[in-house]
């Protein structure tokens, strides 16, 4: 039986760093949303912040919504520069709304950089960015979330929504990828 475990060089973030990491996430928003009288809406970007957002949503105190939208701006291991919205967030409610965008990894930043001004343009009240993961040293365009779980360095990281090739979803940890499964 195939174990992705063996594909892993490393453990980077372990399943209780992940949940430290979650609980400080959440408690920057509740201090930050905790005493607004507008709505929140948690915006997972599939499918790999799908897991960050499902664990980060059970530990925000206040009632907050969550919506969905896929976009696409890499070809294998690099982006392409240009963001295709292939799953679009479509309500009529959002100047009634504060959004804060859930994210996987911040790596160029052109995918949120575009998406924030996008979900402005549209018409929400407020835009931010919740990020398990930083890596600013990919960045090609001035963008910083907001909420920040961790910094790393410039490794190829999978697990806990992150995948290569849809694979590592599934693991419960961030681990670094051995090269020679990414450069086949």
């Amino acid at each position: 039986m195939y174990d992705m475990n063996n594909d892993i060089k490393s453990v980077l973030v372990s399943e209780e760093e992940i949940d430290k990491i979650v609980t400080k996430v959440a408690a920057e928003i509740d201090r930050d949303y905790g005493d607004s009288d507008r709505r929140l809406l948690l915006l997972a970007i599939l499918k790999g912040s799908v897991v960050f957002m499902g664990d980060l949503m059970k530990k925000i105190k206040r009632p907050v919504e969550i919506d969905f939208m896929r976009v696409s701006s890499y070809t294998g291991t690099e982006t392409r520069g240009k963001v295709d919205i292939l799953l679009d967030l479509h309500r009529n409610d959002l100047p009634d709304m504060d959004i804060i965008i859930v994210e996987d990894i911040v790596d160029s930043g052109k995918t949120l950089s575009y998406l924030t001004e996008y979900l402005k343009l549209k018409g929400a009240n407020s835009v931010k960015c919740a990020t398990m993961l930083d890596k600013p040293v990919r960045r090609k365009v001035k963008f910083d979330a907001d909420y920040v779980g961790m910094t790393v360095p410039d490794y190829f990281v999978v697990g806990y929504g992150l995948d290569f090739d849809e694979k590592y979803r599934t693991l419960p940890y961030i681990g670094i990828l051995k090269p020679e499964i990414y450069n086949n």
